[in-house]
């Protein structure tokens, strides 16, 4: 049952198991949803897709497994009786029931219904006999019959149902694009995680004095995360130049940032690390921050995320002087070695698409001075490094 639904999901990349695939049959065997082709849509994605990142693969395979389909209410094969009886039941009104005298009642439907159904072979439309949609049978949807029972038809007519994955309102819902509006709610999750890794703990007073009376007066201590955020992150900002063209992306990133860590610093540098930062762009050449006291201040349990494209000349890195803004004294790689060598953890993430990376000599200098700690700045990406962080 449904293995080609199944076989459907798996095409489109929704990573899902057999064990999904039964638990979705236990839940329509237990009648968790009937003849409803909205509620199987919402029932089905909430069991077989395990995560947001995966919503638009499944609307697309569910419209491709659904194609052409107008209302699974149909009924094209027998179901059983006492699932039709309580569907009818439920939905009748009082003055469907009194209708239901010139029929003989519910026990005479019930069985003109099945009677029909074991002679009806195909959908049927327009009709006045078979279980269908648009006509006068006293079966079925979107017709008229005043002593009819309703068959599978939604009260809202105008807003059907088969629309909904057709809608792809998760689209471009995808961990491997770039952040967006939409997918920044992906990425604040993934930050959010991250945050509560490194919260330390309080007494649970109230499940301590519960346990404790239940363990006849021996005292058996409970504790619990704090809320607030303990991590410590440190952030470096990439700004000017071809940043520029990610400007709104790491604005996004920065406010997502600033609004999950309660430890959070952070500084602007140019294209690479020198021995000046800065924290205000608008004063970036008359209230600057020696490098050397960033690393005096802040201690090596700090988390080092770098956003930038690290897209330079060569010699901006590897020489002396090699800045284009003032003169360094030394190459930018000895000030980039000495901040990753106060560190423990650090991570760099790069809006630039990952396929581009090998074209630019300088992001394959900046990748080995990070250990290979480059991500892309993608939903995925950021999830990597906040794994590698943690």
């Amino acid at each position: 049952m449904f293995i080609d639904f199944f076989l459907t999901l798996k095409k489109h990349k929704v990573p899902c198991s057999l064990r999904e695939l039964l638990d979705l049959i236990a839940l329509l065997k237990a009648g968790v949803v009937f003849a409803d082709v909205e509620e199987f849509y919402n029932l089905a994605k909430i069991v077989m897709v395990k995560d947001e990142i995966h919503y638009d693969k499944y609307d697309n395979a569910f419209a491709e497994y659904f194609k052409g389909i107008e209302s699974i209410d149909i009924f094209d094969k027998i179901l059983p009786e006492d699932w039709l009886r309580k569907e009818f039941e439920k939905h009748l009104s009082q003055e469907e029931k009194d209708k239901l005298k010139s029929l003989g009642g519910l026990e005479e439907l019930m069985k003109a219904l099945k009677e029909r159904l074991e002679e009806q072979k195909k959908r049927h439309a327009g009709g006045n006999k078979w279980v269908g949609t648009g006509g006068t049978s006293p079966f079925g949807a979107y017709g008229y019959n005043p002593e009819g029972i309703r068959v599978g038809q939604d009260k809202n007519r105008n807003n059907s149902a088969v629309k909904v994955w057709d809608k792809r309102e998760f689209k471009n819902f995808d961990q491997d694009r770039e952040l967006g509006t939409r997918n920044i709610k992906l990425a604040l999750k993934k930050l959010r995680k991250f945050a509560r890794t490194g919260a330390s703990e309080k007494l649970d007073i109230n499940k301590t004095i519960r346990s404790t009376a239940q363990n006849g007066g021996m005292l058996d201590v409970h504790m619990e995360p704090e809320r607030h955020n303990a991590v410590k992150v440190l952030m470096f900002f990439d700004i000017g130049g071809s940043m520029d063209d990610y400007i709104h992306t790491c604005e996004e990133l920065f406010s997502a940032a600033h609004s999950e860590f309660k430890h959070l610093k952070f500084f602007y540098f140019h294209n690479c690390v020198y021995d000046k930062l800065w924290q205000d762009n608008n004063r970036r050449f008359d209230n600057m921050i020696d490098l050397e006291e960033v690393i005096r201040t802040f201690g090596a349990d700090y988390k080092v995320i770098f956003v930038g494209d690290a897209t330079m000349g060569p010699y901006e890195i590897i020489a002396k002087g090699g800045s284009v803004e003032h003169w360094n004294e030394k190459p930018g790689i000895e000030y980039m070695n000495q901040l990753l060598g106060h560190f423990n953890k650090v991570a760099w993430l790069n809006p630039q698409p990952e396929s581009r990376w090998p074209i630019h000599h300088s992001i394959s200098i900046v990748q080995q001075l990070v250990n290979n700690k480059m991500y892309p700045l993608t939903v995925d990406g950021i999830g990597r490094a906040i794994k590698d962080l943690s």
